[in-house]
């Protein structure tokens, strides 16, 4: 009796609609703000730049100007504001006055200016040159390697703020010159980051093809190598930011950064600090403002590192 043979149904094909490929930059955004406190550190830095940029609206007062014989106000005035109990007959002063009769609000406002310059211009540098020093010895190796890093250890070897008042001690007090000094001690940590990842970009396939076509050492190193290996430099950056507002607000506690009458947050600590018990506002602004802007970078820093890192997208914080 002869086989019957029987039809078998096809299943039908199901077309998965596939999602639009995002762009490194928009998948960068979608991984920040699934990142409640990196969403936290960028309103927060948000609100420092506006207040940066429109200091001179927000400000009640010229910061450096002394109110003597101009308002009836005492020397390191508490805070009066009219619509919580002082009296109407007073001069309104937000935060009071400072020990030289100054309104330590407009000192507070325009201080910000001072602490986004100080972080971006001395990362700013040190990434610069730390970066290209560390691409450099990553990618050359041998000789120009080692010579590189073990100037690079040599400065790690000394902590990073006695190495920038030592540094500050020999070039004279100052903005500027704390500045340099925060941008030298920095170099070494942005070296080895770069290095490190130059180490890793170098031998992947993109790279030996352009190596294999002929393409001259310089190219490679700066239009393939590069510009695949300043991921970290952006994490670490953000974060050392931080660090350096620190570092500046500490030279100018010691009287080696900015100099009286700036308005900087560290010098207004350091020309107040023995007040901290008679006239605590003085100090307590001054150091809630360092602490915001320091933590809203830290917060940054985080959601950048965990968006950039394919192994933690997608867990929330």
């Amino acid at each position: 009796m002869p086989a019957v043979k029987t039809e078998r149904a096809i299943p039908a094909v199901v077309q998965v609609p596939q999602r639009a490929a995002r762009s490194p930059g928009r998948e960068l955004l979608v991984g920040l703000f699934r990142k409640r406190s990196a969403v936290l550190g960028m309103a927060m830095l948000g609100a420092l730049g506006l207040l940066a940029i429109f200091a001179p609206l927000i400000a009640t007062h010229d910061p450096i100007q002394v109110l003597i014989g101009i308002e009836e106000v005492e020397r390191r005035a508490p805070p009066c504001i009219h619509l919580l109990g002082c009296s109407a007959d007073q001069p309104q002063h937000i935060f009071g006055t400072d020990g030289n009769v100054r309104d330590l609000f407009s000192r507070v406002v325009y201080g910000s200016r001072f602490s986004l310059f100080i972080g971006f211009s001395t990362v700013g540098f040190a990434i610069i040159v730390g970066g290209l020093l560390g691409a450099v010895a990553g990618y050359a190796g041998g000789r120009v390697d080692n010579a590189i890093m073990r100037v690079m250890d040599v400065l790690l070897a000394f902590p990073a703020l006695l190495l920038a008042i030592a540094i500050v001690a020999v070039l004279g007090p100052g903005l500027i010159n704390a500045l340099l000094a925060i941008g030298i001690v920095s170099i070494p940590v942005y070296a080895r980051v770069m290095r490190a990842s130059v180490l890793s970009v170098k031998e992947m396939e993109f790279v030996l093809a352009a190596r294999a076509v002929g393409a001259s050492p310089s190219r490679i190193l700066f239009g393939h190598i590069l510009i695949n290996s300043v991921t970290p430099l952006v994490v670490q950056g953000t974060l050392g930011i931080a660090s350096a507002i620190l570092d500046a607000a500490a030279l100018s506690f010691l009287g080696l950064g900015a100099q009286p009458p700036t308005p900087e947050w560290g010098s207004m600590l350091g020309t107040e600090r023995n007040q901290v018990f008679t006239a605590p506002h003085l100090v307590f602004f001054p150091g809630l403002a360092i602490m915001i802007t320091v933590l809203s970078f830290n917060l940054l820093g985080d959601g950048l590192r965990d968006a950039l890192d394919p192994r933690l997208r997608g867990i929330k914080a």
